[in-house]
């Protein structure tokens, strides 16, 4: 690909990954989230390093990864977004501790694994392709806290059951329900090891 086709190529995927981050955020009743969605992405550093990296069928971040072991653009823009869980970790001199995601965020992050399958899988995306994609992910051992996890395993397995718009419109529920029971798992743990 040249230059020119890797830039209006990168473009076209970010404007369709953002309208369709957006459409979801206003199903679920974040608008404002929607609407301000993964901007940096046109920030210089994260829009030339993602062109010199497209390819067009997966993340340019991810590829830029593969090939120099980090990305310059991806820790410009964890940094910057919320509704990233890698966002919501500390203390990493012991070990990376992860942080609760506010609800707002946790359920932007829904969306953004959405829009990433409309916009990367196209006629392919589907709840159950989606739902097999979250496995996949969720099985690397992902640093995630526990609530903010279970509520993402709620969400994705529900997208099979429910759809995905009557799902998001019951994402606050799920988002309770997922403190529920991961406290109450906490509550069993501390007592069986103190």
């Amino acid at each position: 690909m040249n230059f020119f086709q890797k830039f209006f190529g990168h473009l076209k995927t970010v404007t369709k990954h953002r309208w369709w981050v957006c459409y979801y955020c206003f199903k679920a009743g974040i608008p404002w989230q929607g609407l301000v969605h993964d901007l940096s992405k046109f920030s210089p550093v994260e829009f030339w390093e993602s062109v010199k990296y497209y390819q067009g069928f997966r993340s340019p971040i991810d590829y830029c990864k593969e090939v120099n072991g980090w990305s310059k653009a991806w820790m410009h823009h964890k940094g910057r977004n919320k509704h990233h869980y890698e966002f919501w970790q500390d203390n990493f001199d012991f070990g990376c501790k992860p942080i609760q995601m506010p609800y707002k965020y946790a359920l932007e992050l829904i969306c953004d694994f959405l829009g990433a399958g409309r916009a990367y899988n196209g006629k392919d995306f589907s709840p159950e392709n989606e739902y097999k994609w979250w496995l996949k992910k969720k099985d690397r051992g992902l640093k995630m806290h526990p609530q903010t996890l279970e509520f993402v395993n709620l969400m994705m397995e529900d997208f099979l059951n429910s759809g995905f718009i009557n799902t998001l419109v019951r994402a606050e529920e799920y988002y309770n329900f997922a403190a529920v029971r991961t406290h109450s798992k906490d509550s069993k743990w501390r007592e069986t090891n103190e």
